[in-house]
């Protein structure tokens, strides 16, 4: 139940994540992305840190604060804002679909992170249920009829997907040993930190977000920040990286049903293939991995 439940939780952030597109699209017309990034993980972070003050003083059992916690907290950190960072720069120079088509190819990484760093090679259903996302992945987000070309963005893109790879990864070694609250306030309080040194020194003209963007950075700090990324670490505590590699897949599903229930857009066939393809993987690895269990 606790491997459903997870599950369940892990394709809620998913959800929440593809929801933010139209969000941060209409933020970015108004304050520099470096910027709506930092501001937005000091949201997040310094609400975890305020709730996890607020437990100490008022609970009956305090959640401890270990500096192991800490350091494992600011390690992950690093790997985030490997992701954050370089995407929201390498968007500046290269298409939204193809950059959506790299990022997601931390599908593929994490097995090869996980079974490299942790011992933990996925199975043979999983591994297949990778290979059928990717593909769909690629149908969704990429126009064959285009010429595919590497531009320097796209290097940066693609530092992004080796940077939410080891984040999964990371998540999936230390989550199950440290405190959600402490673990995950650290973390994005480092992504914070990180983010801000790369606004001053790519964004130094603009450093304070105007009005119109405190709604959208608040939504995004408070429920697609703080609120997903604490369930994401409860969640990897009881699933695999691999698996949540896959349910993180769906992202672009979610961005482009949303954009066509609330933007209008219509998708191509190859687009609604391509989705399919994703959720095909899914249960590829999830009912391969049941049956290989109950064998």
């Amino acid at each position: 139940m606790k491997r459903w439940k997870a599950d369940i939780a892990l394709v809620l952030v998913t959800a929440i994540w593809g929801s933010t597109f139209v969000v941060v699209k209409n933020a970015l017309d108004t304050v520099g992305p470096l910027v709506f990034v930092a501001v937005r993980f000091w949201v997040a972070g310094g609400t975890l840190a305020m709730l996890l003050l607020l437990q100490r003083n008022i609970a009956a059992r305090p959640i401890p604060i270990q500096p192991r916690a800490l350091r494992a907290g600011a390690f992950t950190g690093i790997f985030l804002t490997l992701g954050y960072v370089p995407q929201t720069i390498g968007l500046q120079t290269t298409e939204a679909a193809k950059a959506a088509f790299i990022t997601g190819l931390s599908v593929v990484l994490v097995p090869l992170f996980a079974a490299t760093l942790l011992r933990k090679p996925p199975t043979r259903a999983a591994a297949v249920g990778v290979l059928i996302a990717t593909v769909g992945l690629g149908l969704l987000t990429l126009d064959l009829n285009q010429r595919l070309t590497l531009s320097p963005g796209d290097l940066w893109v693609l530092l992004c997907a080796i940077g939410f790879a080891a984040h999964i990864t990371s998540t999936a070694r230390f989550a199950p040993h440290y405190d959600v609250l402490p673990f995950t306030a650290t973390q994005l309080l480092t992504t914070a930190a990180l983010s801000t040194i790369a606004a001053l020194l790519f964004e130094r003209h603009a450093l304070l977000p105007p009005a119109a963007a405190l709604p959208a950075i608040v939504y995004m700090g408070l429920i697609a920040t703080a609120f997903v990324f604490g369930v994401q670490t409860w969640g990897q505590r009881h699933t695999t990286p691999t698996h949540t590699a896959l349910i993180f897949a769906l992202e672009p599903v979610f961005a482009a049903l949303f954009a066509v229930a609330f933007a209008g857009e219509l998708l191509e066939v190859r687009e609604w293939i391509g989705g399919t393809l994703i959720l095909l993987g899914m249960l590829v690895a999830e009912v391969g991995g049941i049956v290989v269990k109950k064998r």
